[in-house]
Parts: structure tokens; sequence; C-alpha cells
């Protein structure tokens, strides 16, 4: 597939989101802007770190790299609320083994994040709000909502309360069930197709201004090239892998035809020798 250019890439595109969201001067705005839609609330002070990574305990464990984490402004120590991080993940890719793995893949990044925010010897009670925001142009539950929200609860009682900080948003582009707010609606749509002409609204007028500004740098522009160099680069040399194993694999046939080759030579010079018997 043709790579397409810098200028062509919308926030749901992994490189774009993250270039604009840690972007000097632009990114926690813009961070500000996209939770204010989402929450319907004002936002204050955030830290935007793009590409969090979070590495396995082991050498032979799983990581995890998350497109963009923000978090919210330290509290005062007597404060009873707690630090909330925000993970936000677009996501395009619409496999089948994508969409059904996106549940355990969501429990893999709260985990990992909470493994990564608690001191050792530090109280439980201390712990960050995890909120993960999933943003895909496909439905990944299939009841064309726009909005799945998940928590845990109590199945027995679903109306006992059971805060564990620990929060999901399936942001579906096109769903339309459950009145969606007009809104966010207008945001996720600019997402998918970011144009000035789905800037329909002041918030995205201002979002597409700074769009415009980091496509416009030539450091994003080269780092958008080396990228995909080295994505070039990676599926050569799995084509070259894949040849050296497909002749690996030829080689192995031929052996084992040669080796039944010499097989059925001997069983016929037997069958030769004990017919002269």
């Amino acid at each position: 597939m043709a790579r397409r250019k810098l200028e062509e890439l919308n926030l749901l595109d992994d490189f774009l989101f993250g270039s604009v969201v840690s972007y000097p001067g632009i990114g926690e705005q813009f961070a500000r802007i996209l939770l204010r839609i989402i929450f319907h609330r004002e936002f204050g002070k955030l830290t935007v770190i793009s590409q969090k990574n979070y590495y396995g305990i082991d050498t032979d464990k799983h990581g995890a790299r998350l497109d963009v984490y923000l978090e919210e402004q330290e509290l005062p120590q007597d404060s009873f609320e707690n630090v909330t991080v925000y993970d936000v993940e677009p996501e395009q890719k619409n496999s089948e083994k994508v969409v059904t793995s996106l549940p355990r893949r969501v429990r893999f990044y709260h985990a990992r994040i909470d493994a990564g925010s608690l001191e050792s010897g530090t109280d439980y009670h201390t712990l960050k709000n995890v909120v993960i925001i999933m943003i895909t142009p496909y439905d990944p539950f299939g009841l064309n909502r726009m909005v799945y929200t998940i928590q845990n609860g109590c199945v027995e009682e679903p109306q006992m309360p059971y805060d564990d900080g620990a929060k999901t948003l399936f942001l579906y582009t096109r769903g339309a069930a459950g009145n969606p707010p007009e809104e966010l609606r207008q945001l996720l749509l600019y997402f998918e197709d970011t144009r000035e002409a789905n800037a329909s609204n002041k918030d995205l007028r201002e979002i597409q201004s700074m769009v415009e500004t980091v496509k416009r740098d030539k450091e994003v522009s080269v780092g958008y090239m080396k990228i995909f160099e080295m994505e070039e680069m990676l599926l050569d040399q799995g084509r070259q892998e894949g040849r050296k194993e497909e002749q690996a694999n030829t080689e192995r046939e031929r052996r084992r035809a040669e080796a039944a080759e010499e097989e059925l030579r001997l069983l016929k010079e037997e069958l030769r020798r004990l017919k002269k018997q």
C-alpha cells in the first residue's frame, strides 16, 4: 500500500495524533479541548507524555506503549481526591483478532499503569484514577453506540457503589445510538476525516489551526519520513525472512523426498533378495 503524505493523515493516525499532542505550545491545549468535549467539564494543568512506554517486569514479559498519556496536575496532599491519568489510544486496526482482544488489551493497560504509579510502601488509597480512552472508526461491540463506558461493579447488586478508580471509554466515531452529544459527534467525525471542511465549530477550528502548524513543521515531516523508512525496512526484512523460510521449507521437502526414495530403493532390493531365496 502506498504511503500517504503527512498532509493526508487524520487524527486517528498514531503519528499525527502523537505529534499534535506532544507539540510544544500546542499539545496541552489540544489535550484540554479533547478531554473537555469528551467529559463535559473544564480541565486545568495537564502533563502530556506522548508514547509512554511501560516495559515488562522481566525481559520475557509483555510491555505496553501508550499512545498519549495525560496526567492532571498534582493535588494538594490534604486533598481527598486522586490524581487521574488519561490514556488516549486512537485505534484504526480492524482485524477480528484486534477487535476481540480489545477488552483484554485495555485490562493490560490498566494493570501496567497501576503498577507504574504506586511506589513501594505507598498506601493503596493514593493509587491514581486511570481512564483509558479508545477511539475507533469501527464499532467494537456492534451496538452502534458512540460511547461505551466500562466500569467495575457488583453483579448481584448493580446499584451498589463500587469505585476502584478504573474506567474505560470506547468511542466509536460513527455511532448513533444513545443520542450522543453533537459536540462529541463533530469531534469524532473530525478525528476520522481531519479536514478544514469538518472543523465545524470554534473548538475544531482551533484544533485545525494546531494540526496545520504541526503538518507544516519540517522536523515533524522528517520524523514521519524516518518512521516510514523504518517500517519499510522492517517489511523488507520480513519479506527476506519469509523467502529464507520458504527456501528452508523447500530444502526440507527435498531431503524428505530423497530419504523416501532411498527407503523405497532399499525395500525393493530387500524384496528382490527375498524372492531369490
